[in-house]
């Protein structure tokens, strides 16, 4: 027998070829919703044949979208009552078109109900799903979560919680723990129709972590991937809510809740759960595909700011830790220190370091990688790392610079460096210096007088010439030695020897008052000259205390 039969004409009368212009299709199913026949025209609409479509669930071949299992269940439970049901469905086999179905019960047919289908046109979006395109105007999760609220109440819901799967947004596990399913997830946002923000979120507290016990509704749709429809909270979420002076309140007034999954690239993200009072219709399974709508464009948005707040995170840890820590500066000298790094960077290729010696001395150091962002940051921490366990050993600056010349001829990337590495002796009222490369230290005298002071040339480090000569350098007593980088003095617009003269002024009116502070004139100076910096700035004061 030919499943394949005539449900679009008159029997008897021959058929016109015509295409299908109505959009309209019409299909059987037995009580279980397996398909008993076929029409031409669902062939047309749908593109399936006959032979592989008939016995099959139709939950497997076309209603396979968000909900349409339970929107099909309650349909033949209404035709099964004698009774006809009728709504308009989208997604899934469907495609992306709306959908109108009816379905009634067929007379004599035992139990089989007729399911007449027809395009909708035309079939709009609801108007409060037209707020779901300002979904992810930021990367911020909270925002994020907050616009998701915003779009579904009142227009879709009476309130709205929105969570995050906490071991995903914590620590990029997209599993629980074998054996466990128990839901453990962060509050995003909430929103209840009626009630101040202030309110809600006193009740719905942003941020709290919930452990959400297997037999939750919200635990069950993170579960198993698939919506669930409930009209009471379980238990733990009724007694958790009851413990707050408003909760009796909240969990009275509501009697209809949908748990929508969050799915996004595959991974369950999180879960929504929606909410309607007694003065609003029961969530339907119709109401199911629409909410599907908006869990799809939501769950990537929450993946996508998620995945950028790991990546911030990420990247603001290893920033923190390529920072220089603390400084220790001998009681016997006092110093100060600015570093300002290029453009929206935390580190650079800049790098200055103390480093406390025996007998009251110290080591000070300053460095720049070539370039900036995060490969010159890279060169930077190896050197910085390995000039200041140099420094500890007391190595004279000659052979410092020499060790980590060789270092960085050995590193992979085709980077060079410079340094100047200096050893104050404040019992001698002197220092020894010797330079890579780098831009010549200044000395400003108590009366506020400047000089360059002139070391040997040397190399930048990394071109394995192995030659640095060290020079030593009396310090009159007052005196204020500068140590600094290129970007303080040198850009496309002020060339070096402007630059060179712009900070010894700077100096000059910075050091000249009385009892000025290393700390004061650091920030002055760094202040006035970063205006036309283009590079990392690095400047480093110090002086033997009186």
């Amino acid at each position: 027998m030919d499943s394949q039969i005539d449900l679009d004409g008159t029997a008897g009368l021959p058929r016109r070829r015509e295409p299908d212009l109505a959009g309209l299709a019409a299909f059987t199913l037995d009580r279980a919703g397996r398909v008993v026949s076929w029409s031409l025209t669902a062939t047309t609409l749908f593109g399936q044949a006959a032979d592989g479509v008939v016995g099959h669930d139709v939950c497997e071949v076309l209603m396979t979208g968000p909900g349409q299992r339970e929107f099909v269940r309650s349909a033949l439970d209404q035709v099964a009552a004698g009774r006809v049901w009728s709504a308009t469905v989208a997604g899934g086999a469907l495609g992306d078109g709306r959908f109108a179905i009816r379905c009634e019960p067929m007379a004599g047919a035992g139990g089989e109900a007729l399911m007449i289908v027809q395009r909708a046109w035309p079939q709009p979006t609801p108007n409060w799903l037209d707020g779901a395109a300002v979904i992810g105007s930021t990367l911020d999760l909270s925002e994020t979560a907050a616009e998701i609220a915003a779009v579904a109440v009142p227009g879709f819901a009476d309130g709205i919680g929105v969570y995050g799967a906490e071991r995903l947004l914590a620590a990029d596990e997209f599993t629980s723990p074998q054996g466990s399913r128990e839901a453990v997830v962060r509050r995003l946002a909430a929103r209840l129709r009626g009630k101040p923000e202030a309110d809600t979120n006193r009740l719905l507290r942003p941020g709290e972590v919930l452990v959400l016990g297997e037999d939750s509704p919200s635990s069950q749709a993170m579960t198993t991937g698939e919506p669930v429809l409930f009209d009471a909270l379980d238990g733990q979420s009724a007694a958790r809510l009851g413990s707050h002076p408003d909760g009796q309140e909240l969990i009275s007034g509501y009697c209809s809740f949908l748990a929508m999954p969050l799915i996004a690239r595959g991974a369950v993200v999180g879960c929504a759960v929606f909410a309607r009072t007694l003065a609003s219709p029961a969530f339907s399974p119709s109401d199911i595909v629409l909410a599907g709508e908006l869990a799809s464009r939501a769950a990537v948005c929450i993946d996508n700011a998620r995945l950028y707040h790991r990546e911030r995170r990420t990247a603001l840890a290893l920033q923190r830790g390529l920072l220089p820590g603390r400084p220790r500066v001998p009681p016997t000298m006092e110093v100060a220190q600015c570093y300002l790094p290029v453009g929206a960077s935390v580190v650079g290729g800049d790098w200055h370091d103390i480093v406390p010696l025996a007998g009251g001395g110290a080591a000070l150091i300053v460095g720049d990688a070539m370039g900036h962002g995060p490969e010159a940051a890279a060169v930077m921490v190896q050197l910085r790392t390995a000039a200041h366990t140099l420094a500890e050993l007391e190595l004279a600056p000659e052979e410092v610079l020499q060790r980590l010349d060789r270092m960085a001829a050995e590193m992979p990337a085709a980077l060079f460096a410079t340094c100047i590495y200096t050893v104050v002796n404040p019992d001698g009222n002197s220092c020894v210096a010797a330079q890579a490369g780098h831009l010549q230290p200044m000395l400003t005298s108590p009366d506020g007088g400047t000089q360059i002071l002139e070391l040997p040339p040397g190399l930048p480090l990394g071109l394995g010439e192995d030659s640095f000569e060290a020079t030593e350098i009396r310090l009159p007593p007052g005196a204020t030695i500068a140590l600094y980088t290129d970007g303080l003095v040198e850009s496309r617009t002020r060339p070096l020897d402007k630059g060179l003269a712009a900070l010894r002024h700077e100096l000059t009116g910075a050091l000249a008052g009385p009892g000025t502070t290393l700390d004061s004139a650091c920030e002055t100076v760094t202040r006035a000259l970063r205006e036309h910096g283009e590079d990392d700035i690095t400047l480093v004061l110090a002086r033997i205390r009186d």
